[in-house]
């Protein structure tokens, strides 16, 4: 039911038209946003997606390079309630990922709202509902679902001197292919699955890549003997601890990759899974990046102490000139900038509650795609949030015949 605001309103919504959402406020397009909604609807309950771009998935759909690939078994990457096709390889193409969204989202009747930045969202304490504001609208309900994610912004580089630098500087968001860098001298600033992925990729057209690895890293196998690593982690977690499991890893991946710390990447001494869940940093998993290291083709380089006018210098006293450099350094929440009043979110953009509980706050509040463990996490979520708002919804409806909208 839309209605134009009343004049005892808040100056900055006075000339905004405001709508009353029946069910939660989706604050996201992406695979948690669309599985939350999916999840939703199951149970019988309407919801509202606001989505800041023109597209579903859209950090898959504008953000991601051409040879992309599920980096994991497609059963660890569907969503609750319908499953990828029968036909679609083990490890799905970007455009193939893309493809099941859109079917995902056909199959639920979910229609997002487009365009939609949020600009602001503040729950209301006098009337108990959340206010959510875009550009030409207000939202409000009893329910605000933050599906954004942790990776809605790319993290641009601080490395001293990079102003400098007179080549072409890029974010791996604005990556599609190393067709465009045919024999040039590329520096990789950052060394997790994007940047290795890059470097091969680059290798691949012909491209001179130099990978920067900043920090200790954790490189495992992607299969061991045709079975996926973290297929195997999994089950092997279903009967033994953590660092036993860690323990495996590390012995596998030394037998099938051999010894990482002479190739200059370093392991960590906290093993890839705990590591994974206390900080979030995924190990690599490798895809053909590891032998072109061993052949010299991607040459493995220390931090960089500055960049200068034509390249770069090295903590380790080198210095080499360069065509243009990738900033390979990962993506962050963007909650802070939106979300007002709400202390459950770090000044990082995520929850400050940790997994498993991480997904229900205050006053309606939930949030999906923070728990730092991917589709699977994603999934989990979905059907927790379902779950909890239809038991609310189910009890709203009996009180108030005709529907929840009734109480406004």
């Amino acid at each position: 039911m839309d209605s134009c605001e009343d004049h005892h309103h808040q100056q900055e919504h006075q000339s905004k038209c405001t709508m009353w959402v029946p069910g939660p406020i989706i604050v996201g397009a992406g695979p948690s946003g669309l599985a939350t909604a999916a999840c939703l609807t199951q149970q019988g309950v309407p919801s509202l997606v606001l989505e800041k771009s023109d597209c579903i998935a859209s950090l898959w759909q504008h953000r991601t390079y051409d040879r992309l690939k599920l980096h994991l078994p497609k059963h660890f990457c569907q969503l609750p309630l319908l499953d990828f096709p029968k036909d679609f390889p083990k490890y799905p193409t970007k455009q193939q990922f893309i493809s099941y969204m859109d079917s995902y989202a056909l199959h639920f009747s979910i229609r997002p709202k487009f365009n939609q930045a949020v600009q602001s969202a503040e729950f209301d304490p006098r009337y108990g509902f959340w206010r959510v504001t875009t550009k030409d609208r207000t939202f409000i309900s009893r329910w605000l679902i933050v599906a954004t994610g942790e990776n809605a912004e790319p993290v641009m580089s601080d490395v001293a001197g990079i102003e400098k630098f007179h080549g072409r500087v890029l974010h791996t968001s604005d990556y599609k292919s190393g067709s465009e860098f045919k024999n040039k001298r590329v520096l990789v600033v950052g060394c997790g699955n994007s940047g290795m992925e890059i470097s091969l990729d680059l290798c691949r057209h012909n491209a001179i890549p130099h990978v920067v690895v900043r920090n200790t890293v954790h490189v495992l196998p992607r299969e061991v003997f045709g079975f996926s690593t973290f297929g195997i982690a999994m089950t092997l977690l279903r009967w033994f601890p953590q660092r036993l499991v860690d323990k495996f890893l590390l012995l596998i991946a030394n037998l099938t990759l051999g010894n990482t710390d002479k190739l200059g990447l370093r392991r960590p001494k906290t093993g890839p899974l705990e590591l994974k869940n206390i900080t979030g940093k995924t190990p690599v998993l490798d895809v053909g990046a590891l032998s072109q290291i061993k052949s010299g083709k991607i040459k493995v380089m220390e931090g960089v102490k500055e960049i200068t006018r034509n390249g770069a210098k090295f903590l380790d006293g080198q210095e080499r000139e360069f065509d243009s450099i990738i900033l390979a350094t990962g993506y962050k929440s963007d909650v802070p900038t939106w979300l007002k009043g709400c202390k459950f979110f770090t000044k990082d953009g995520m929850p400050r509650t940790p997994f498993p509980n991480g997904w229900k706050g205050e006053n309606g509040l939930y949030t999906v795609g923070f728990t730092r463990r991917g589709l699977l996490g994603t999934a989990s979520d979905a059907v927790k949030i379902a779950r909890d708002v239809a038991e609310q919804w189910r009890t709203i409806t009996c009180a108030y015949k005709g529907g929840p909208q009734d109480k406004l």
